[in-house]
């Protein structure tokens, strides 16, 4: 299969648009982030599994949503434009595989400083979004090559 591998953010019409609301958005990420680091903080305290306020608080709000949906949408025009089957993008941190959307493969890799995801191939050509946040993959062995070169 063919990808297109990109990016996104040439694709974020409040980049394009509206510079001063990327500007407002930025500053409230970063606030956002801040904030889950002290949530987090007391979590661990507690025993509770990591949790993303920004993640958290993208999901519930309509127009991300519909903001999300656009992007996506976008993308896979963008896919189709190239004659690839498939998209694989970053920028809007909210990780998903979508099959068959809009007749592309869709592939957001998340991020890792905040939804602590990222976007695997097999071996057999099969993705998958992983997350350290799940505790299967916390117990998994270093593999042997990592372990000898800490050593």
């Amino acid at each position: 299969r063919r990808y297109l591998v990109i990016h996104g953010d040439i694709f974020d019409l409040v980049v394009q648009n509206a510079r001063w609301l990327a500007h407002l958005g930025d500053k409230a990420y970063d606030f956002a982030i801040q904030m889950n680091r002290l949530v987090n903080f007391f979590r661990r305290g507690f025993g509770v599994p990591y949790w993303s306020l920004s993640q958290w608080a993208k999901q519930k709000v309509k127009n991300a949503v519909n903001y999300i949906g656009a992007f996506e949408t976008a993308l896979a025009a963008e896919a189709r434009r190239h004659g690839a089957d498939g998209v694989i993008c970053g920028h809007i941190h909210y990780a998903v595989i979508r099959e068959n959307y809009h007749g592309i493969r869709y592939m957001n890799c998340g991020d890792w400083v905040e939804s602590c995801t990222a976007l695997v191939e097999h071996e057999d050509g099969r993705f998958e979004i992983i997350s350290w946040t799940d505790p299967l993959l916390q117990t998994l062995p270093v593999p042997s090559v990592a372990a000898r070169a800490a050593a």
